[in-house]
C-alpha cells in the first residue's frame, strides 16, 4: 500500500489553549488505527503488558513530534465453524466492534449511530486489513505447523503477477497433450487444421480470460476461483451446476494426467514393466488398456496418499514440476534449431509405401550377405513361415521393396508441404507415405495383423478437437491464487493474458515447427513404433530424447497431484456454501479443514476416468465440463455488462459484452463440435444440478446477475403490462389472502394458504398479507417474525407469492391499506381471500364483524371478486385426496362467471381432481323451469365445461312463524349489542330515544290499520316472497330497499333471548299444519310483538331460511359448496343483522365458499 493515512488529532474546544478543559477531545478510534505517544500498533502488538484501552489521551501536538502513521496489518479471516464467510467491515457488521464505545465530544451528534455505521477511520483500518487467504494449501500448512499458543505470524501475501498468476497458468496450461498428442494431431489434421483447431481452442480461452479478469477485477475475489466468481455473478443455482461441472472437469483431469503418466512409464521408460503382454497383435491394445488400469489405480492411490498427507509437499514440488515442462519446451526448441544443421538419426522402416514397427528386428532388410552367403533377417521371419529363402511369405512383402526414411528430415527438408494436408482414416487404417511405389497384392483387412504402424482409433476433425482442448485448460490457476497475490486486480488480468498468450505462441509454433522437420508418417505414428518405441517429440528434442520423457512424465506427476489437491477443495467450498445440501458431509474433513471425505469422492470418481484407460477417450469429457465452465463465465461478464447494475466497475477495463457473447458462442460451438452426446450429456448434468439446487438448495442472495436479469425483466413486462383489467380470456384469479396471527405471530388458519394452492391452476398472483396493530416503531420485530412464520408456512403449504405485512393503527385500515396498495402496476390482485370470522358472536371479539362487513364493502369498491371460506380448518390439505364426491355451485345471481371458473380450477389440482360439478340454480315461480335447464346446459356446453345441472324452484309461500321469531331474536340481539358498546350516559339517551320511537312506531301503526291491512296483504304475498329472495343476493336489488327503516325499530319492553330446539321443531310443525293462504294478518295476531320488526328484515331472513334449506336439502354431503355471497346492506345500521343473515344461510354446511363477482367477465364461451 503505497498511501500514507496521517492522524490529526482535533480541538475539541475550538481553541488551541484549552488542552485541559478538553482533554479527552481524541481516544483510540475503535479500529485501533491510531496509537498514541509514538507507539506504533506493530509495538503496541508486540508489547505483551500493553492494554489499548489503557493508552492515554492525545494532548496537543508538538510541532516537532513525529506525527502517527497507520500501520496496516494484513491478518487472516478466521472461519470457526469451518463455512466461509464474507466479512465486511461495511454498515451494521458490529460484531467485531462489541465494547467499543465513543465519548468523545467532537463526533456528539453521530454517537448514537455508531454502532451500526463504522467511523471512517475505523472503515478504512478493517478495509486495509482486509484479505483472504488461499482455501486450499496455505493455511492448512499453517494449521499443521501451529501448535498450541506459539501461533506463527502470518506472512501479508507478496507475491507478484509473474510468480502467482502467469507461471501457476503456465504449469497448468502447457502439459500431456502437448508431449504426447500434439505430433500425432498435426501429421493427422495437417498444419492447416491443426493451425484452425488451435486457433478455436486459443480463441475460446482468450475471450474467457477477458471475461474473467473484468469480473475478477470486479471487487476483491476470495479463493474458490471460477466458482466462486461464476456463483456470485449468476447465481447459486448457476454457480452450484457450473462449480460442480468444474469439479468434474477437474477430477477428469486427474484422471487424464495419471493416465498420460501411466503412458510414459510403460511405452517409454520400462515397457517391460508391462503386466499384461500381448502374444498377438490385435491383443496389443487391450493388454495396454488393462496395464493402464492397473498401474493407474496404483498410482492415483499413491498420489491420493500423498495429498492426504500433506498438501505443503504438493505445493514445495510444484517448482520442480514447472522447470520440468519449462526445460522440456526448451529443449523442442533446441532440436529444431539444431535439425538445420545436423538433423538426428532417426531412420524409419518403410516396405513399399507402408510404415513398419521397428521393434522386432534390428536391420531394415529382407535378406543380408554374410561371409558370402545370403541369409535371411528377423524382418523375413516377421512375414514368412520360416527363415529359409524360399518359405512361403506375404504376397505384398514379396512384392515390394523395403526402404529407409529419414523420420527427422530437419527444418529446410521442405516436408513442411508434404504435411499440410489432413490424412484422416478408419480404425486400423496404415499409416503409408503416398510417395513411396506400392505393388498390391495382399488382403488389406490381413495386413493389419502384420507388423505395420496403423490407427488405433478412427480419426476426425472434431475429434481431434476433443483431443487438443485439455491443453489448453488451466487459466483459472490465476485466480484461484487471489489471496496470495500482492495486488490480485492487478495481477490477474495481465498475468493470466500473457500466459495465455505465451501459449499460444508455443502452440502455433510447435505445429508449424513439427510439421516442418519431421517425416508425415513418424508424425502419424502415435506411440512412435516405427522409431523403436521413442517419444516422437522426443526425437526432435536436444540433447537427448530422455529429456522430454523425464520432462513430460514429471509433468504429468505435477499435473495429477495439483488435481487431486485442487478438486477437493472446490468440492468443499461448494459444500461449505451449503447450496447443495446433499453434498455438505462432503464439506468436514481433518481438524485442519483437510477435506478428506472430498478427496475419497474425488479419487473414486478419478478411478472412472483411469478405467476407460484411454487418454484419447478421457480428454473429451473433461473438455466438455471445462467448456461448460467458460460457457458461463463469459455470460456472467455479458450479464453483469448488459445490466449496468451500479455495482459492476472492474478496473480491468478492455472488455465488451460483444466479446463475451462470443467466447459464449465459440464455448458452446467447441462442446458440440468436439462431441454433440458428451455435450448433451454435460448439459443435462448441469440442468439437473441446477433444478435441484433450484427446488431443494438453500436460499442465497448473492446480488448475482440473474437476479438483476430477472429484475430488468421484471420491470420490463411491467411496464408493457396495461394497468388495466385484462381480457376475459387471459383472466386469472390474482389472490390477496388476508391471514390472520395470533399473538405469538403464528398463522391461525394454514388451510387458506392450502386452498390458496388448490386454486393456483391459474398460475395467477398471490400475495399473503396481514396486518398487525400498532406503530411501525414499535412492532418491527414482530412483524419480521410474523413475516417469517407467514413464509414457513407458504413453503410448508407450497404456495408460491409473496408475503406482504402491514403494521397499522388499527385492523381495518390496515386492511384497506393492503386492497389498495398490494401489488405493483398492471400485477395487482384482482381477488380476496379470506376466512369467515368465527369468534364475531363472541363478546371478547367485538370488532372482528365489522372489520369484516367493512372489508367486503371496500373489495367490492376496488371491483376486486371476493372469496370467504366457512369453517377453513376443515378445508383438505395438500395431502389429502377427496374420494367420489361432488363440488355444488348455487348460482343464484350472475357474478361475472366466477362461480363456474373456481370449480374448474380445484379440478386441475389433485386433491380435487375426482370430484364432479354441480350447479344449482334456483327457479321462481314465473321461471320455465324446464328451459332454463336446457339453457344452462348449453352455457355449459359452450364453456367447455362438464357439470350436472339442476334447476330448484323457489314456490311462492308464506312466512313462516319461524322465520318471524328468529328476525325477532336478530333484531333484540342487535340493540342488545348496541347498548354495550355505549357509555353510561349515551346507553340512557338511547334508551329513551328507542322508547320514544317505539311509542310512536305503535301509535302510527293503530292509526293506519284499517288502510294498511290490504296493502300488507299485498307486500306480503307478492314481493316478500317472489323478489326478495333475489334481492337478499344481489346489491341491485337490495338497493331499492335502502331507504326503508334508516334505523331499525325497537322491540318490545319483554326481551325473548332464547329460542331452543324444541321451540323450533314446534314452530317448523305449526308451519306446516297452516294453511297456505292464512294471511299475514293473522300470524300477526298470533304474536303481537311480531307487528313491530323491520319488515325488510322479515323478508331478508325469509329468503335465507328458504335458501338454506335447499342448500342443506341437496349439497350437504358434498365436498365443497359455492353460494353468491349477498351484498352488506347500503344502511350501516344494519351490519349486525347481515352476519345473522349469513350465519342462517350457512347453517347446516360443512365447507363453504361464499363468492363474489368483481363486477367483470371472468370467463368466456369464445376462443
Amino acid at each position: 500500500m503505497g498511501e500514507r493515512f496521517v492522524v490529526v488529532p482535533v480541538d475539541s474546544g475550538g481553541g488551541g489553549g484549552r488542552v485541559g478543559e478538553h482533554s479527552e477531545g481524541l481516544e483510540p478510534d475503535p479500529g485501533g488505527g491510531g496509537g498514541a505517544g509514538g507507539e506504533s500498533p506493530a509495538e503496541q502488538a508486540a508489547d505483551p503488558g500493553h492494554d489499548p484501552a489503557e493508552d492515554p489521551v492525545v494532548g496537543p501536538q508538538d510541532p516537532d513530534a513525529v506525527v502517527p502513521i497507520l500501520e496496516y496489518n494484513r491478518e487472516p479471516i478466521k472461519y470457526g465453524d469451518g463455512a466461509p464467510k464474507e466479512n465486511s467491515p461495511f454498515i451494521n457488521n458490529t460484531d467485531n466492534d462489541k465494547g467499543n464505545s465513543y465519548d468523545g465530544t467532537n463526533m456528539a451528534l453521530f454517537e448514537e449511530e455508531m454502532d451500526s455505521n463504522p467511523m471512517v477511520s475505523s472503515l478504512l483500518n478493517k478495509l486495509a486489513n482486509y484479505t483472504n487467504l488461499t482455501q486450499g494449501a496455505q493455511e492448512h500448512e499453517e494449521a499443521d505447523d501451529d501448535e498450541g499458543p506459539k501461533k506463527k505470524a502470518i506472512k501479508s501475501p507478496q507475491m507478484g503477477t509473474f510468480m502467482g498468476v502467469y507461471l501457476p497458468c503456465l504449469q497448468n496450461i502447457l502439459g500431456v497433450i502437448l508431449f504426447l498428442r500434439l505430433t500425432w494431431i498435426v501429421g493427422t489434421s495437417g498444419i492447416l487444421e491443426s493451425l484452425a483447431i488451435v486457433g478455436l481452442c486459443c480463441s475460446c480461452t482468450m475471450l474467457t480470460a477477458i471475461s474473467m479478469s473484468a469480473i475478477a477485477t470486479n471487487g476483491v475475489v476470495p479463493a474458490g476461483g471460477s466458482y466462486y466468481m461464476i456463483s456470485r455473478s449468476l447465481g447459486p443455482e448457476f454457480g452450484g451446476a457450473v462449480g460442480l461441472c468444474f469439479y468434474l472437469g477437474t477430477t477428469f483431469a486427474g484422471s487424464m494426467y495419471i493416465l498420460g503418466t501411466i503412458e510414459i512409464l510403460l511405452t517409454y521408460i520400462v515397457p517391460k514393466a508391462a503386466i499384461f503382454v500381448a502374444e498377438r497383435k490385435e491383443d496389443e491394445v487391450g493388454a495396454l488398456f488393462n496395464n493402464m488400469r492397473v498401474y493407474g489405480t496404483c498410482c492415483l492411490a499413491l498420489m491420493a496418499v500423498v495429498v492426504f498427507v500433506g498438501v505443503k509437499y504438493v505445493n514445495k514440488l510444484a517448482l520442480v514440476f514447472l522447470a520440468c515442462v519449462i526445460l522440456s519446451i526448451l529443449a523442442i526448441y533446441a532440436g529444431v534449431i539444431k535439425t538445420i544443421f545436423e538433423p538426428p538419426d532417426f531412420p524409419v522402416c518403410m516396405l513399399g509405401n507402408r510404415t513398419l514397427q521397428n521393434q522386432g528386428f534390428d536391420k531394415c532388410l529382407k535378406t543380408e550377405i554374410i561371409d558370402n552367403l545370403t541369409v535371411t533377417t528377423k524382418l523375413w521371419k516377421l512375414f514368412c513361415n520360416g527363415p529359409e529363402l524360399n518359405a512361403t511369405c506375404n504376397e505384398y512383402f514379396e512384392n515390394n521393396n523395403v526402404t529407409l526414411v529419414q523420420g527427422i528430415p530437419g527444418l529446410t527438408s521442405g516436408v513442411v508441404s508434404e504435411n499440410m494436408w489432413s490424412q484422416y482414416g478408419p480404425l486400423a487404417m496404415l499409416v503409408e507415405n503416398p510417395k513411396l511405389d506400392s505393388v498390391g497384392g495382399s488382403d488389406p483387412a490381413q495386413d493389419i495383423y502384420m507388423p505395420y504402424v496403423v490407427n488405433d482409433i478412427t480419426t476426425f476433425f472434431t475429434l481431434l478437437v476433443g483431443i487438443y482442448f485439455p491443453s489448453v485448460t488451466g487459466i483459472m490457476a490465476g485466480s484461484n491464487r487471489s489471496g496470495d497475490l500482492r495486488d490480485a486486480q492487478k495481477s490477474i488480468p495481465v498475468g493470466t493474458i500473457l500466459a495465455i498468450a505465451t501459449t499460444s505462441f508455443i502452440y502455433v509454433t510447435c505445429v508449424v515447427l513439427f510439421g516442418a522437420c519431421i517425416e508425415g508418417v513418424l508424425l502419424r505414428d502415435k506411440f512412435g513404433d516405427s522409431v523403436k518405441g521413442n517419444l516422437v517429440i522426443g526425437t526432435l528434442s536436444w540433447p537427448s530424447p530422455w529429456v522430454i520423457v523425464i520432462g513430460s512424465f514429471f509433468s504429468c506427476c505435477g499435473a495429477g497431484l495439483q488435481s487431486l489437491t485442487g478438486a477437493p477443495r472446490l468440492l468443499q467450498a461448494i459444500a461449505r456454501d451449503g447450496i447443495v445440501p446433499f453434498l455438505q458431509v462432503f464439506g468436514h474433513g481433518k481438524a485442519n479443514g483437510e477435506p478428506t471425505w472430498a478427496l475419497l469422492l474425488t479419487a473414486g470418481i478419478c478411478e472412472i476416468g483411469i478405467l476407460i484407460a484411454s487418454l484419447d477417450a478421457v480428454a473429451p469429457i473433461l473438455s466438455m465440463f471445462f467448456l461448460m465452465c467458460y460457457l458461463f463465465v463469459n455470460l456472467a461478464c455479458a450479464v453483469q455488462t448488459l445490466l449496468r447494475t451500479p455495482n459492476w466497475r472492474p478496473r480491468f477495463k478492455y472488455y465488451h459484452w460483444a466479446l463475451s457473447f462470443l467466447g459464449m458462442s465459440l464455448c458452446l460451438a467447441l462442446m458440440f463440435i468436439s462431441s454433440w452426446y458428451y455435450a448433451i450429456v454435460a448439459m443435462v448434468i448441469a440442468g439437473c444440478i441446477y433444478k435441484y439446487i433450484e427446488y431443494r438448495g438453500a436460499e442465497k442472495e448473492w446480488g448475482d446477475g440473474i437476479r438483476g436479469l430477472s429484475l430488468n425483466a421484471a420491470r420490463y413486462a411491467l411496464i408493457r403490462l396495461e394497468d388495466a383489467p385484462p381480457h376475459t380470456k387471459n383472466w386469472r384469479p390474482q389472490v390477496l389472502v388476508l391471514l390472520n396471527v395470533d399473538s405469538d405471530q403464528a398463522v391461525k388458519h394454514p388451510r387458506l394458504l392450502s386452498l390458496t394452492t388448490q386454486l393456483k391452476a391459474g398460475k395467477g398472483l398471490t400475495i399473503v398479507g396481514n396486518v398487525l396493530e400498532g406503530t411501525y416503531l414499535t412492532k418491527d420485530m414482530e412483524s419480521k417474525k410474523a413475516e417469517q412464520n407467514i413464509k414457513a408456512a407458504m413453503a410448508t403449504e407450497r404456495t408460491k407469492g409473496f408475503c406482504h405485512v402491514v403494521i397499522s393503527s388499527n385492523l381495518r385500515d390496515g386492511v384497506s391499506h393492503l386492497i389498495q396498495s398490494a401489488g405493483l402496476g398492471g400485477m395487482k390482485h384482482n381477488t380476496v381471500l379470506m376466512a369467515w370470522p368465527g369468534t364475531w358472536k363472541q363478546a371478547n371479539d367485538p370488532q372482528s364483524w365489522k372489520n369484516f362487513i367493512e372489508t367486503v364493502r371496500e373489495t367490492t369498491a376496488a371491483h376486486h371478486a371476493l372469496m370467504v371460506a366457512k369453517n377453513v380448518d376443515s378445508f383438505p390439505t395438500n395431502q389429502d385426496r377427496l374420494g367420489e364426491g361432488t363440488i355444488d355451485v348455487w348460482w343464484v345471481v350472475h357474478d361475472g362467471g366466477m362461480l363456474m371458473l373456481l370449480p374448474f380450477l380445484l379440478r386441475q389440482h389433485k386433491v380435487w381432481r375426482k370430484c364432479k360439478m354441480r350447479i344449482f340454480t334456483v327457479a321462481q315461480m314465473d321461471d320455465n323451469s324446464i328451459q332454463m335447464k336446457r339453457d344452462l346446459q348449453m352455457f355449459l356446453y359452450h364453456l367447455r365445461l362438464n357439470a350436472e345441472v339442476e334447476v330448484v324452484e323457489m314456490h311462492d309461500n308464506d312466512i313462516s312463524a319461524f322465520t318471524y321469531e328468529k328476525t325477532l331474536v336478530m333484531e333484540q340481539r342487535s340493540q342488545m349489542l348496541k347498548q354495550m358498546q355505549l357509555s353510561r350516559t349515551e346507553r340512557e339517551r338511547e334508551i329513551q330515544s328507542i322508547t320514544d320511537e317505539s311509542r310512536n312506531s305503535i301509535r302510527r301503526k293503530n292509526q293506519g290499520a284499517d288502510q294498511g291491512a290490504q296493502l300488507s296483504r299485498r307486500s306480503s304475498q307478492m314481493e316478500d316472497t317472489q323478489e326478495d329472495e333475489a334481492q337478499l343476493i344481489h346489491d341491485r336489488n337490495t338497493a331499492s330497499h335502502a331507504t326503508i327503516n334508516d334505523k331499525a325499530d325497537t322491540g318490545p319492553e319483554r326481551v325473548h333471548m332464547t329460542w331452543t330446539k324444541d321451540k323450533l321443531f314446534t314452530e317448523r310443525n305449526r308451519n306446516r299444519e297452516c294453511n297456505a293462504n292464512v294471511a299475514v294478518r293473522d300470524l300477526f295476531n298470533m304474536k303481537p310483538e311480531w307487528e313491530s320488526l323491520n319488515q325488510s328484515n322479515v323478508r331478508r331472513m325469509h329468503t335465507a331460511v328458504k335458501l338454506n334449506e335447499m342448500v342443506v336439502n341437496k349439497s350437504q354431503g358434498a365436498h365443497l359448496v359455492l353460494l353468491n355471497m349477498p351484498g352488506p346492506p347500503k344502511n350501516r345500521g344494519g351490519d349486525e343483522n347481515y352476519m345473522e343473515f349469513l350465519e342462517v344461510l350457512l347453517e347446516g354446511l360443512n365447507r363453504v365458499l361464499l363468492v363474489r363477482g368483481g363486477g367483470q367477465e371472468v370467463i368466456t364461451i369464445y376462443s
